[in-house]
């Protein structure tokens, strides 16, 4: 998988919003403005993303693979923060915090499925530089 500023950005942002989330789950906190933000931080990155990808098909970047199934991923971790969000303020226990952290991680992972969709699987098998590697995501 070719791994892009994107991933990289997107998974330090899903993976600090999961800790906020199970930490706060962990001590019996109810949702409050930091695990609700954490959630905020999730869907703003999805938004970014999205215009970002949306700017590099402009300029005749190509998605190697089908193009609905990576957008379909892209509504789908767009989402996931919403109903989160949803869920913790319909029911305002801790197990709310269990299900929000549970955002965070699974937009990673879809994240991961869009990378490879954006740059097929077979580049991996590339002997490829990590700057040569970052390069085609945000153009570093």
């Amino acid at each position: 998988m070719t791994i892009d500023a994107w991933f990289i950005i997107g998974t330090i942002v899903g993976l600090a919003s999961t800790i906020v989330c199970l930490v706060a789950a962990v001590l019996k906190k109810k949702p409050n403005d930091f695990t609700l933000l954490a959630l905020v931080a999730v869907e703003l990155f999805i938004v970014v993303y999205a215009i970002g990808s949306a700017i590099r098909l402009i300029n005749g970047q190509g998605i190697v693979g089908e193009a609905w199934e990576f957008w379909g991923y892209m509504f789908t971790a767009a989402m996931l923060p919403v109903a989160g969000f949803y869920w913790a303020m319909m029911e305002r226990t801790f197990w709310s915090n269990y299900v929000m952290s549970a955002v965070g991680v699974t937009v990673v992972v879809m994240l991961a499925r869009m990378a490879q969709i954006w740059y097929g699987t077979t580049m991996a098998a590339q002997a490829l530089t990590p700057l040569q590697i970052l390069q085609p995501g945000i153009g570093l």
